[in-house]
């Protein structure tokens, strides 16, 4: 009995023993699946692979199509690439037999140009004020010390370059300075306080736009704010973004972007928070819950992983319905949500199957939306490439140091996005801006659909 007892003891303890083993090891894999779901995780492959594949695109058509760049309209200089006089293999006589064709397009020149704006003053004889002239190309009415001022041109480039595509004032500088216009990484932030404050109205009007929309698609991402964690938010269509840096990730800094009596589709990813849109309808991405469907797949034990490959089959047969006609794709998504809420009835003895149907039980009035509603679509793509941008400069510097630097932030970023999203020339209407003697709404028109 006593023999027996101690062998009791010693199972029981080695039970235990894996037991906290399998709990480590689960531990480090869902740290393991966090930190590949980072922004950093693209930028970071791990260790090299012991036989990596050959570089470089595959041969073959089965490829795809191999593109060149095409041959140029304008030619600007014909030169001749004539022949050696001797072979350089063999020293033989070297016979022409014909001429092909190369073209070459290169930066030649870039030219800086200082205009100097002499500038009236006169005084009025009826109330004394001074007044001085403004001439067209003139961004200021600033003399003496800052009567050296950089161009609107050489600005808008900067703003460009800092707030769309992710490099910090002081590269800009460097870049501008290799253009020829010499400035300081201090002067383009203030540079940019000032486009900014300019671009207030436009700002206003690409949000009441935005809000307009029959449908929005929201997303957040960590960032950074006086050295405090924040957050940025986006929401975008296909025709405008507005971005937002908040504080927090609640619904009040929710609704600081698309108010809480919005009556459009929202699709997003499956933050609780979304759910308090009690006026709007919502589309819940389809592509958050198939990787969570196929991550426990792989994770879960065999016998618990027939409810996450029931949920993923059913979430690709809704996504496949999208080429069904309309009354098609009503009919399928009735279907699915009877088998979802059948689901939910059912008993999932593992924890992580039970929090997934929980998940979608919650989720289930807002799965199927972009089968019953047209324009809408059935994942959050759009806000995630929106994000994609502020991802890199986030990267690059990390986030803003002043709560008006991250209103700026925002302010920039959503003009700068738009006006691509438009396909509007952002330099020249930035300039045309400055030129402005009072702040106005920058024309962003939406683009011209080219008939069928």
């Amino acid at each position: 009995m006593a023999c027996a007892l101690r062998r009791v003891d010693e199972l029981t303890g080695r039970v235990e023993a894996a037991d906290r083993r399998v709990a480590e090891l689960e531990g480090l894999l869902s740290e393991s699946r966090r930190a590949g779901k980072r922004q950093a995780a693209p930028f970071s492959k791990g260790d090299p692979k012991p036989d990596p594949e050959k570089p470089g695109r595959k041969s073959g058509r089965r490829h795809g199509q191999h593109g060149h760049r095409m041959t140029p309209t304008t030619i600007d200089r014909i030169v001749d690439a004539v022949l050696p006089d001797a072979c350089s293999g063999c020293g033989g006589r070297v016979v022409e037999d014909g001429v092909a064709d190369q073209y070459q397009t290169d930066i030649v020149q870039v030219a800086t140009e200082t205009t100097h704006i002499r500038v009236h003053q006169g005084v009025c004889d009826g109330c004394g004020r001074r007044v001085q002239g403004r001439h067209a190309l003139s961004t200021s009415d600033a003399l003496g010390a800052a009567a050296a001022q950089v161009g609107p041109k050489a600005k808008a480039l900067a703003a460009s370059l800092h707030y769309e595509h992710g490099l910090s004032f002081g590269r800009c500088a460097d870049i501008l300075s290799t253009l020829g216009v010499d400035v300081t990484r201090g002067a383009l932030a203030g540079s940019a306080a000032s486009i900014a404050q300019d671009l207030g109205p436009t700002f206003e009007s690409i949000v009441a736009e935005l809000v307009s929309r029959p449908v929005v698609v929201m997303d957040e991402t960590g960032w950074k704010l006086c050295g405090d964690r924040a957050w940025l938010w986006a929401a975008t269509t296909g025709t405008e973004t507005v971005y937002l840096v908040r504080a927090g990730r609640g619904f009040e800094d929710a609704t600081a972007l698309i108010p809480a009596d919005y009556r459009g589709v929202i699709v997003s990813d499956g933050w609780v928070v979304y759910r308090r849109y009690d006026e709007a309808d919502r589309q819940s991405c389809l592509a958050h819950l198939t990787r969570r469907c196929s991550e426990m797949i792989t994770d879960l034990p065999r016998w618990a992983r027939g409810t996450p490959r029931e949920v993923k089959a059913l979430l690709q047969e809704a996504l496949a319905a999208r080429e069904l006609d309309g009354p098609d794709r009503v009919r399928v998504a009735a279907d699915l949500d009877e088998r979802i809420e059948l689901l939910g009835e059912r008993p999932h003895p593992h924890p992580d199957n039970a929090r997934l149907v929980k998940h979608l039980t919650n989720e289930r009035a807002d799965l199927f939306t972009f089968l019953t509603v047209d324009g809408v679509d059935a994942t959050n793509w759009r806000a995630e490439q929106a994000m994609r941008p502020a991802v890199v400069n986030r990267k690059t510097w990390g986030g803003n140091r002043t709560r008006a630097g991250a209103d700026r932030q925002g302010i920039l970023m959503t003009i700068l996005r738009t006006a691509r999203q438009r396909g509007v020339d952002i330099i020249e209407t930035l300039v045309e801006l400055a030129h402005s003697p009072t702040p106005t709404i920058m024309p962003l028109p939406l683009p011209t659909l080219t008939p069928a």
